[in-house]
């Protein structure tokens, strides 16, 4: 607590708060753009804040992550584009809301809960930063492993078609994720002899492929390139509906939170339990989920934000990254003389002070552009789309390109944007391949690694599943998968049904 009331004192720096805006607004228009994400944003930044004062740069960079994360929403929403890997989620019922013209209640929703998640997290690395690094300290790798098994498990839930689809689709994405070097034995795999497949499949040409330009092609081939998209009606949407979910949002941002703080999960695997809770937990959603559910824009926008709290926490107190973006943070303060680890928060209380202000300042600077500034932008969806079609395959290729430099990846745009069409002419969904495709690295290097600890003991499979973390992981992902089976599904159905008629 002591530590949220000395962070308030830089809510009178009007520099700091500047600075923080600046980046804020920085954070929304490059995080909004396909391939632009956070990541790119704070990236370019560490070149330009290197002969700032500490504060100022660390002012700016939180206006960034907190806006920037949030904007990939935008994207998700109006274009079926998802700013970011943690954006997909939002993307099942985001744009089903935006093509039956309520982009603008689907933007104030994802405003508001990115607002709740981000601030939840912030709170949560105020007060609990010690004792959630603590149980993160204690995963192992078959924990992990468990962590993304159970993530995939929810393929279920992913699909309101068939589940035998929804498992295929998960199949494949498992392959895309296994291409590029071996990570135990430094040989390339299944890259069929082309080097460029040896770094692996990146996640941005892929997603911008199979959301973005399959979008393209189902609507060129639809036949009806003339039509107009439901132009953006500024509807009224009352605070008390909104804030109906709030409860349920909070246990969605301590999913986030706490998935954020493991190293290398981050907000798609916090977005998608978070979804497949929300999907258990609703009884009565406004919509089926997947065509159009407010429910799972809150869900996806609580954890996702929510993981920015989560995610500084392993950075700032053991020094290891919870995700890309404070990967890159984490370089910032090695250029300024800051050292995270275990003595951090004890030598260099004021740094911390100021990164949770910068991120309790970015919140602010999230609810006003958010919901001022972000419906305005959202006028481009009332483009015809004969215009609107060849700016959203210029972003795609630009967003694709613009990872790596390199035309390969637009070329993986193109394959993907292809695949993910063809999908979806034969009833596939592409949500859980873009989950595979998210969680099979983790997968694949953690359950490995995890069999060669195991190896050398006396009983392997002790070794694997004896500790109390993954005895509880193994018994959720079981359930997990028992439950998402048709014919339990269907079983259990029945039975509740025959319970009511009683």
């Amino acid at each position: 607590m002591s530590s949220i009331v000395a962070s308030l004192s830089y809510f009178l720096d009007i520099r700091f708060i500047l600075l923080c805006g600046a980046g804020s607004i920085a954070g929304l228009f490059v995080g909004a753009i396909p391939g632009l994400s956070v990541t790119m944003a704070t990236a370019l930044l560490v070149s330009i804040t290197y002969t700032w004062p500490t504060n100022d740069a660390l002012a700016t960079v939180m206006g960034i992550y907190v806006v920037g994360v949030f904007s990939g929403a935008l994207s998700a929403i109006l274009l079926n584009i998802p700013g970011a890997p943690s954006s997909v989620v939002t993307t099942l019922d985001g744009y089903p809301m935006a093509k039956r013209g309520e982009a603008y209640k689907a933007l104030k929703y994802a405003t508001v809960y990115s607002f709740v998640g981000s601030l939840f997290g912030l709170i949560a690395l105020a007060l609990l930063a010690k004792p959630i690094t603590s149980i993160a300290l204690k995963f192992q790798p078959m924990d992990y492993f468990l962590l993304a098994l159970f993530g995939l498990a929810t393929v279920g839930s992913l699909t309101t078609q068939s589940f035998s689809k929804g498992l295929v689709s998960a199949v494949f994405g498992l392959f895309f994720a296994m291409i590029g070097m071996d990570s135990v034995l430094g040989t390339p795999r299944l890259t069929f002899g082309i080097n460029k497949l040896n770094s692996g499949i990146n996640t941005v040409p892929a997603l911008v492929g199979l959301f973005g330009f399959a979008e393209v092609l189902s609507v060129i081939f639809g036949g009806n390139m003339d039509a107009e998209v439901n132009g953006i009606v500024k509807q009224v949407v009352k605070i008390k509906d909104i804030l109906k979910h709030f409860w349920h949002s909070l246990y969605y941002s301590l999913l986030g939170t706490l998935v954020g703080a493991l190293p290398g999960a981050g907000g798609p695997v916090a977005a998608f339990l978070a979804y497949t809770q929300a999907k258990s937990i609703t009884k009565n959603p406004s919509r089926p989920f997947g065509e159009g559910a407010e429910e799972g824009i809150v869900a996806s926008e609580s954890a996702n934000n929510a993981c920015i709290g989560g995610a500084l926490i392993p950075m700032l107190t053991l020094a290891v990254p919870g995700d890309s973006v404070t990967a890159i943070i984490l370089s910032v303060f090695y250029i300024h003389g800051l050292q995270p680890g275990p003595m951090f928060l004890a030598r260099s209380a004021e740094s911390f002070h100021a990164i949770l202000a910068g991120g309790f300042i970015g919140c602010i600077f999230l609810l006003i552009l958010g919901l001022l500034v972000a419906p305005r932008l959202s006028h481009i969806i009332a483009v015809p789309k004969r215009i609107l079609l060849p700016i959203v395959t210029l972003l795609c290729v630009i967003g694709a390109y613009a990872c790596n430099n390199r035309m390969f990846d637009v070329g993986l745009m193109f394959f993907f944007g292809v695949l993910g069409f063809l999908m979806r002419t034969r009833g596939y969904s592409v949500a859980p391949m873009t989950l595979a495709i998210v969680l099979g690295g983790m997968m694949d290097s953690n359950f490995r690694r995890a069999v060669s600890l195991a190896s050398s003991a006396d009983n392997k499979l002790a070794a694997l599943f004896g500790r109390p973390i993954t005895m509880v992981l193994l018994v959720l992902t079981v359930f997990s998968i028992v439950t998402n089976i048709p014919a339990v599904k269907r079983a259990w159905n029945d039975r509740k049904a025959r319970r009511k008629a009683k």
